[in-house]
């Protein structure tokens, strides 16, 4: 049975990969950026905003900062409504290099730039029964992570890539840099962040037969 399991998996993985690839799964080219992108930092070369592929689950969303709000909920003393400048003139800045992985074989090494997940819960002061943080999109996309994940390691809500702001199809206004995770958990056009004490929650493709944890090191598929 467990091979049996194993090879369902298997060809399920297939059957996604071939799916994306007949919906925009290519390499984007000459995506319009506000900034001058770097190709290096540090002495770290970087990999370009253009070699990223597409596969949201509904395609680039836009999203107009004049109305977009960032609403913090669930288990928290005080829920937060941020409009999007708010979130850049409150908070502290952080730039970090991190490398998203797919499970689909690709991988970009890239400069984030963003503000802390911790500093935005800090600030709704989170109930002593939170263990756990869901992560919302416009899309309808979902993911979770263990709260503690996203405090010890510093983890980025990030607004900017190699220097330039994200561009839509790349998460505007926010993406999480969802470090030592694979792909899809870097959750993007993130609108509303949960504070919660359901450790199994599961996101869009967790309850497909991904795994919950994400970890690099493990397989993306639930065992």
């Amino acid at each position: 049975m467990k091979n049996i399991s194993s090879m369902i998996l298997l060809l399920i993985s297939i059957l996604i990969l071939l799916t994306t690839s007949y919906t925009g799964c290519f390499e984007q080219q000459n995506i319009q950026l506000d900034a001058v992108e770097i190709r290096e930092y540090q002495g770290e070369k970087l990999s370009s905003v253009n070699d990223f592929r597409e596969n949201s689950i509904k395609g680039p969303q836009n999203i107009n900062t004049s109305t977009y709000h960032l609403t913090i909920t669930g288990l928290v003393g005080t829920q937060k409504n941020y409009t999007y400048d708010e979130i850049l003139t409150t908070f502290q800045h952080y730039k970090k290099v991190v490398t998203l992985d797919c499970v689909e074989g690709w991988s970009v090494k890239i400069l984030w730039e963003g503000i802390l997940v911790k500093d935005l819960i800090s600030e709704v002061q989170p109930d002593s029964n939170a263990t756990a943080i869901i992560f919302k999109a416009i899309d309808g996309y979902t993911t979770s992570f263990p709260l503690n994940y996203t405090t010890e390691n510093n983890i980025l809500l990030a607004y900017k890539m190699n220097n330039a702001t994200l561009p839509p199809e790349r998460g505007f206004p926010f993406q999480l840099v969802a470090e030592s995770k694979w792909g899809y958990k870097w959750i993007k056009w993130v609108t509303e962040i949960e504070v919660s004490d359901n450790l199994y929650y599961k996101g869009y493709w967790e309850s497909r037969g991904y795994s919950n944890s994400g970890n690099l090191n493990e397989s993306f598929f639930e065992k």
